[in-house]
């Protein structure tokens, strides 16, 4: 086989892999989530988008909390958040999430390591509709950390959670 025959099979060869490793990368079923800006890891235009089953393939955590929008505690699970952001290989130092209605919060990056910080996907063991503030919903363990009683994190507790953007 000459050279540039050998160098041109190659190359497709190495592009046919690169693709089919993003195409098990790429959601199979609906998106919910974006993340966009300092990562290192994609797998749309756009960034990278799960769809709830990619979410739920990741490591699960739950707790039992209060809110300052439901009258009783309440069982969430969902993903860690560091566990999200190291899936995509986020680095940065802010973490601008965004919710349906492109309502947006500022949230530290060191909260994604500091608290359990979850993207909810369930509620009392149930997927949580968009009337639920669901699908997503950013939640820190307000009820098992003092420090995550305040204004601050409650305010950094996004619902309806559609994209997050690290800068």
């Amino acid at each position: 086989m000459k050279p540039l025959c050998r160098l041109m099979l190659s190359l497709s060869l190495l592009v046919f892999a690169a693709l089919q490793v993003h195409a098990d990368d790429a959601p199979g079923g609906k998106p919910v989530l974006t993340l966009s800006g300092s990562i290192s890891q994609t797998n749309s235009e756009n960034g990278y988008v799960f769809d709830m089953a990619m979410l739920e393939q990741l490591p699960q955590y739950s707790f039992v909390t209060s809110t300052p929008w439901f009258p009783q505690p309440h069982k969430f699970s969902g993903p860690l958040m560091r566990d999200i952001l190291t899936k995509v290989g986020a680095t940065g130092e802010t973490l601008t999430a965004i919710a349906l209605n492109d309502y947006k919060v500022s949230i530290p990056m060191d909260n994604s390591t500091r608290f359990n910080l979850i993207v909810a996907t369930h509620k009392d063991d149930k997927f949580m509709t968009v009337r639920e503030k669901g699908p997503l919903f950013v939640l820190y363990p307000f009820d098992s950390d003092s420090e995550t009683q305040s204004q601050v994190y409650y305010d950094r507790s996004i619902w309806q959670l559609k994209a997050i953007h690290i800068d």
